[in-house]
């Protein structure tokens, strides 16, 4: 359960910087609603960690947590704010894919 309670931290660690992302280009209204977004996603993806890390261990916990939002992030930028898929890129990626499921497995 408490690896669901991780992954779940890791997406709305990817959904604060979708809205740090839509941000950028907000003004008025906008910019408050995606402030907000930003507010809550931040605080329930620190909360959920906190709350896997009692029972993961922190080593294992916090880089999960930090890779899942790293290429989470990667790709809400590609598909998102079209940044460049290049094969660097995409390369990188992979391997962080592969060292989270290799500390998962460890």
């Amino acid at each position: 359960m408490n690896w669901i309670i991780l992954i779940i931290a890791g997406l709305f660690e990817v959904s604060f910087t979708f809205c740090l992302g839509k941000i950028k280009g907000a003004t008025g209204t906008d910019f408050y609603l995606w402030g907000a977004g930003f507010v809550i996603s931040v605080i329930l993806s620190m909360f959920l960690l906190a709350k896997a890390a009692q029972t993961l261990p922190i080593g294992t916990a916090y880089p999960v947590w930090t890779g899942i939002g790293a290429v989470g992030t990667v790709l809400i930028g590609i598909l998102f704010f079209h940044e460049p898929a290049t094969l660097g890129r995409l390369f990188f990626m992979t391997t962080l894919i592969i060292s989270i499921v290799g500390l998962k497995l460890i």
